[in-house]
């Protein structure tokens, strides 16, 4: 897990230089692909993107990379507790830079996802999970259309 948080990063240095700071900091190993997304992903904190709109930033800043490598980067990201991942319904899911913990709001009809305070949110009478299986959180994701598109 992660020590600080990679959205309190200074910005005194090169954006290459932070982000291979963070990727060391995690212990993942720094490769030109991971630094090139570490520094598109917290270049602004509080971010939610999907492989898809990560990868065609990466495009258009002319790093080096592939869609699979992005895939990949975000795992191991998720995995070292640099991102939080939102599933959003089957295998599509958006990665979120804010760490704290917070909701969701899911427009459908935009492909947008929006950050929902935790207080905002007041969840009571859950049942107990299954004998096995400690509560490791609860998250809500609302799920919401504009009136003009229904």
């Amino acid at each position: 897990m992660v020590a600080f948080n990679p959205n309190e990063l200074v910005a005194a240095q090169p954006a290459d230089a932070l982000a291979r700071d963070l990727l060391a900091e995690t212990g993942l190993r720094v490769t030109r692909q991971r630094a090139a997304l570490t520094a598109l992903l917290f270049a602004s904190s509080g971010r939610h993107v999907t492989a898809e709109s990560l990868y065609e930033e990466l495009v258009r800043s002319g790093a080096p990379g592939s869609i699979s490598c992005v895939y990949r980067a975000l795992k191991d990201f998720s995995g070292a507790g640099l991102l939080r991942r939102v599933p959003i319904y089957g295998t599509h899911a958006y990665f979120d830079t804010q760490l704290n913990h917070h909701h969701h709001v899911y427009a459908e009809d935009e492909d947008l996802l929006m950050d929902l305070p935790a207080e905002q949110v007041s969840i009571s009478d859950l049942p107990p999970p299954p004998d096995g299986y400690p509560l490791v959180s609860v998250d809500v994701l609302m799920r919401v259309r504009r009136k003009d598109s229904i």
